[in-house]
């Protein structure tokens, strides 16, 4: 209507500044969670960064004035209530439980598992497994760009 494009071009701020504005709680509050988080997925995470995630999501909850505030913190809490095994083995140990976190894989071949088939050699693009018949194969660390083809391909488990 008229009267809503009369007031908005007088100066009235639009509902997404307004939104901006009272949120700054949300908005830094969700950067500095995203920050942690990319920190402890690259292998930088330290223990304290646990309670960084926890304080910091219960500080967004009560300050925001916005749904997508109080409501946004709540998968960072509800993974860190049921999968808090996985953020401490990236913290502790710098490995990557669901293989995800690409700076936290280190594949290796379990010579006890592996059937010698060559199956991951031959899918790796980069030429980073060096197999030859009847014998387990070997990946260099050094080469591989960690892509997961050996793992997705390696029908054994043996690739971990």
């Amino acid at each position: 209507d008229s009267s809503s494009r009369v007031s908005r071009s007088a100066g009235s701020p639009r509902p997404s500044q307004i939104f901006s504005r009272v949120c700054s709680s949300r908005r830094e509050g969700t950067r500095r969670l995203l920050q942690t988080l990319e920190k402890i997925c690259e292998g930088r995470g330290e223990p304290a960064d646990l309670d960084t995630l926890e304080e910091l999501s219960a500080i967004i909850k009560d300050a925001s004035l916005c749904g997508l505030g109080q409501t946004g913190p709540n998968p960072v809490l509800s993974t860190l209530r049921y999968f808090r095994d996985e953020y401490e083995a990236h913290i502790h140990e710098k490995r990557c439980p669901a293989k995800r976190c690409v700076a936290l894989l280190k594949f290796e071949v379990d010579p006890e598992i592996c059937t010698k088939c060559g199956l991951c050699s031959r899918a790796c693009p980069v030429e980073a497994i060096a197999w030859k018949k009847k014998e387990v194969a070997h990946i260099d660390r050094e080469k591989c760009i960690k892509c997961m083809t050996c793992f997705e391909k390696c029908k054994f488990g043996a690739i971990f």
